[in-house]
């Protein structure tokens, strides 16, 4: 925070939520341009295919076309083209699901495996990076506070 906005008379509580939200928006597209820059030029990758992987690198198993989209929160539609050319490149297998013809499971190859952890110990760097004015135990006190998303299921 500077310190003319630290100092500067508060406002209704509403403003001040509003400009904290718009602070978090802002700060969160900046990093998620970051991550997509250099995902691009040090991996020739993009950030979907990376949230992929990263949701696969999960379950040994894998996981149903179905699954991958709803950890993810997107369409299956936008899932599919990301795991066929993850597929093309040899990163992913598709598997069959024993006693259901048209399902399939993807899971990561070996090779895909061993991009990703690549690709994570990359961009775990660059988060910390980004946000390296936080110690760990700053850290983890502001993500308690932002765990919005299980205080939004429980309502």
């Amino acid at each position: 925070m500077t310190q003319a906005a630290s100092q500067a008379p508060l406002e209704a509580p509403s403003k001040e939520r509003l400009r904290l939200w718009l602070q978090l928006l802002k700060t969160t597209r900046a990093i998620e341009s970051q991550l997509r820059e250099n995902l691009r030029r040090e991996f020739n990758t993009t950030l979907p295919r990376f949230d992929v992987m990263a949701a696969l690198s999960r379950f040994d198993d894998g996981l149903k076309m179905s699954e991958i989209s709803g950890a993810l929160r997107v369409s299956n539609g936008n899932v599919t083209g990301i795991v066929d050319r993850l597929a093309e490149d040899g990163l992913l297998v598709r598997v069959s699901v024993p006693g259901d013809r048209r399902a399939h499971r993807v899971r990561m190859t070996q090779k895909g495996r061993e991009e990703f952890a690549r690709q994570a110990a990359a961009h775990e760097a660059w988060i910390s990076e980004f946000l390296g004015q936080f110690d760990a135990a700053e850290a983890r006190a502001i993500a308690a506070e932002f765990n919005i998303e299980e205080s939004a299921d429980a309502s």
